[in-house]
């Protein structure tokens, strides 16, 4: 019996070549500036000492791929795909800084793997879905971010069938990290995925084995987890061209109902708000815990919090997350009701329409269906270059990183931790 899933992907892994080199080095810029705004912000993570520079201190080599994912993913500000599985691709950019620096590899080798693990992990997204089945997205995650660290270790497809088995047999993720009242795992699934893909490609390169049906043995992933996986429709090819970037500090459902909530008029009390989009951005925006958000980690998942400081501030950035337990938003959210329109629902992913409906002495209302940094409107070097230097990322990685060819990830990671 052979694994197809596992041998689709040896075949990828062995013909790709790097393509999109200004597409990655855009999602690579983005993922450093959020990782780096987190710093003084993530809870400091103790006893992980050791002598890999992260993006907070020095770690042991899979320590410090847990910290600079754990702060990359912390502010939720990252790149997204949205498929079947909605997912952040460069959050496995922690674990490649981390390997990059202890093995003195090159940009450019920090490149390709990008491309490599965006193209795996963002094509598993497109098999099927895991939330709905009550696994998390960072299964796929960790797939991908082995493939990456396995092309920056240059292993033997057999080595990486090995390093994959023991990425996916012992790791797998439940979704309740995203259920009801968020909390600091948020961050740290997403954390912990690339921790465990690093350490079993340091396993698989050192010789151990893992099981070789990972996928299709008798108790593998698709057989116990996703039996309805499509096959013929992981098609891994440029992936990285895909993937969304943020604007706003929330999450990406939520980008287009802030681009609208700005555009919408009010005078006087505001009496109500209804909010009409997609199913999927209900069911993760607009459960019941996300009208009493207390923390950032629900706050950013809440549409009604989100919807409500946008129309009231005309603003949002990330001290806007202060504002959680303000009354006058508490208000306002009161009135908010949100409402699955079929129509807007049949249009995702190709589009993320959500319409803004606001009653107060006037009626108004605004409609955004492609956010800035979808597919179809993307942002630019220079829109991402804005948004680093707000985020506080000096200016000498962001010269750094628009040559990255030419420097050593070593260069990178210790400018960014000085």
């Amino acid at each position: 019996m052979n694994d197809p899933l596992l041998d689709m992907i040896v075949q990828h892994y062995e013909s790709y070549s790097l393509k999109d080199e200004d597409a990655l080095k855009l999602h690579l810029l983005d993922a450093m500036a959020t990782g780096f705004a987190a710093r003084n912000k993530a809870p400091k993570i103790r006893g992980i000492d050791g002598e890999v520079p992260s993006l907070e201190g020095k770690n042991s080599l899979d320590s410090a791929a847990f910290v600079n994912t754990f702060l990359i993913r912390y502010l939720d500000f990252n790149d997204t795909f949205l498929g079947l599985e909605p997912l952040h691709p460069s959050d496995m950019i922690g674990g490649l800084l981390a390997l990059g620096y202890a093995r003195d590899l090159t940009g450019e080798d920090l490149l390709r793997a990008m491309g490599l693990g965006y193209d795996v992990s963002v094509a598993l997204c497109r098999t099927t879905s895991l939330r709905r089945k009550g696994f998390d997205h960072v299964n796929f995650l960790g797939i991908g971010s082995t493939v990456a660290l396995a092309s920056m270790l240059s292993l033997s497809h057999e080595k990486l069938r090995n390093a994959i088995s023991l990425t996916v047999v012992p790791h797998v993720a439940l979704r309740e990290s995203r259920s009801g009242t968020l909390t600091h795992w948020k961050a740290g699934a997403a954390a912990e995925a690339v921790r465990n893909s690093l350490f079993a490609t340091l396993l698989a390169e050192s010789g151990i084995e893992g099981p070789p049906l990972p996928f299709y043995g008798k108790y593998g992933f698709v057989s116990v987890v996703a039996n309805d996986m499509k096959l013929e429709e992981f098609r891994p090819d440029r992936e990285v061209i895909n993937v969304a970037l943020k604007e706003f500090p929330v999450e990406y459902h939520a980008q287009a109902a802030v681009e609208a909530s700005l555009k919408v008029n009010t005078e006087g009390e505001i009496k109500e708000v209804l909010v009409e989009t997609y199913d999927a951005a209900i069911s993760i925006l607009a459960d019941k815990e996300k009208w009493n958000p207390t923390n950032r980690e629900t706050a950013d998942h809440s549409l009604p919090f989100i919807v409500s400081y946008s129309i009231l501030e005309k603003n949002f950035w990330l001290d806007s997350y202060s504002h959680i337990l303000d009354q006058g938003v508490r208000d306002v959210m009161g009135k908010v009701k949100v409402k699955e329109v079929p129509e807007f629902t049949s249009m995702y992913p190709r589009k993320l329409p959500v319409r803004i409906n606001v009653v107060s002495r006037i009626n108004d209302s605004s409609y955004v269906d492609v956010p800035k940094g979808y597919p179809g409107n993307p942002m630019t070097w220079h829109d991402v270059e804005m948004k680093a230097i707000r985020l506080g990322l000096p200016e000498s990685v962001i010269n750094m990183l628009s040559h990255i060819e030419d420097v050593k990830v070593k260069e990178i990671v210790m400018e960014l931790s000085r």
